[in-house]
């Protein structure tokens, strides 16, 4: 198998694994627990916050464990209005933000709240000055991916930063870094950002555990659930002790000769581009100086999800964009505007640090035999 959607998740390494495993078999407490075996795993439930903590570039108090990215976007964008219910009900975010914050959005649309999406450039581009412009005196959020997941744009968020707290400082700022997380070079303190989104299995790490950073500028976060003292009382549910742990090994495992990782799949990804607009019809919709492990391009003509069949028979894994929309059109491709046929045979390939040059060339030659062989939409 040749596995480029790394994008959708990612393998998981046997120590990963492994460190799940022992959490499963041997440290199996509740860290709620006031015996040994669970104070034992409150400290290292703890222990691994602050190794996520330190990839993230934060104080471990300020990281909070979900069940996912997804719960982390929408904690983010009821909690930042919640804490600006006083400041007003506007909300600026982008028409390419994934389905996680675009539908935290949307119900707060039906809550009252005016939500204005901002579009894109036909290049995916989102500029600072662009989400700014937006900005009014009653915006109480912000929300701007930091990586797009489909195109692998990389959007300004310090800048953002920057020019919310000269414009509209009680105006709240969420960052949704779920595809940017070890994948781009950042801090939380260099991002400047008030919310982090970020997931384990995008690195690594298991499905089913992920993290929001909570900055300082917000006051009494309004927890997303009920319930328990977890999570210093802000995120109820006994913690997935065995998931952490495997976020926790995730993270520790990608920082390993980190840049080493980050230049190899650039590298992948410029290979990518060479090997492929040799293949006629095809036009590449990636930017350049995006994101190192994301590639979106158009076999133009080709419907795509036949490609992504077709590919896949050959046991060539690829996307037609987010695994989220599951067939379905892409918002994302759409908000571009590109002609129907563009946009009809959009496709992305996606790199982790295992991928090879083999890779991409048995991936173009079964995309130059795509296009050889199968007939184009009319």
């Amino acid at each position: 198998m040749i596995y480029l959607d790394h994008a959708a998740t990612t393998p998981v390494p046997r120590a990963v694994a492994d460190a799940m495993y022992e959490v499963l078999t041997e440290q199996f407490g509740n860290p709620s627990s006031q015996y040994p075996l669970g104070l034992e795993m409150k400290r290292r439930v703890e222990s691994w916050r602050r190794t996520i903590a330190g990839a993230l570039g934060c104080d471990a108090r300020q990281l909070f464990f979900t069940s996912c990215g997804t719960e982390a976007d929408n904690w983010a964008v009821t909690a930042a209005c919640w804490q600006n219910r006083h400041v007003g009900r506007h909300i600026v975010t982008t028409a390419v933000e994934h389905s996680a914050v675009l539908e935290a959005c949307r119900w707060m649309e039906r809550q009252g709240y005016e939500v204005t999406y901002l579009a894109p450039a036909q290049d995916g581009s989102i500029t600072a000055e662009q989400v700014l412009d937006a900005v009014r005196p009653d915006t109480a959020l912000v929300s701007v991916m930091l990586v797009n997941n489909e195109l692998g744009n990389v959007y300004p968020i310090a800048d953002i930063a920057r020019g919310l707290a000269a414009k509209n400082p009680k105006a709240l700022l969420h960052t949704d870094a779920v595809q940017g997380f070890l994948k781009v070079p950042f801090t939380a303190r260099s991002l400047g950002a008030d919310f982090i989104t970020i997931s384990a299995h995008k690195i690594g790490g298991p499905k089913g555990i992920g993290a929001l950073y909570i900055g300082q500028r917000v006051k009494n976060p309004k927890p997303l659930l009920a319930g328990g003292e977890q999570e210093s009382g802000l995120r109820a549910g006994t913690e997935a002790t065995a998931q952490i742990a495997g976020f926790a090994k995730a993270a520790e495992l990608r920082l390993e000769n980190l840049e080493d990782k980050l230049r190899h799949m650039a590298r992948i990804r410029d290979y990518a581009v060479e090997r492929l607009t040799a293949i006629p019809d095809l036009k590449v919709l990636s930017a350049p100086g995006g994101a190192p492990h994301v590639l979106s391009v158009s076999l133009v003509g080709w419907p795509s999800q036949n490609i992504v069949n077709d590919l896949g028979q050959q046991g060539i894994c690829i996307s037609a964009g987010s695994a989220c929309h599951q067939g379905k059109p892409s918002h994302v491709i759409a908000a571009l505007k590109l002609p129907k046929k563009v946009s009809g045979g959009v496709i992305r390939l996606s790199f982790g640090p295992e991928t090879t040059a083999a890779d991409i060339d048995t991936c173009a030659e079964a995309l130059q035999r795509h296009h050889d062989t199968r007939m184009p939409m009319l």
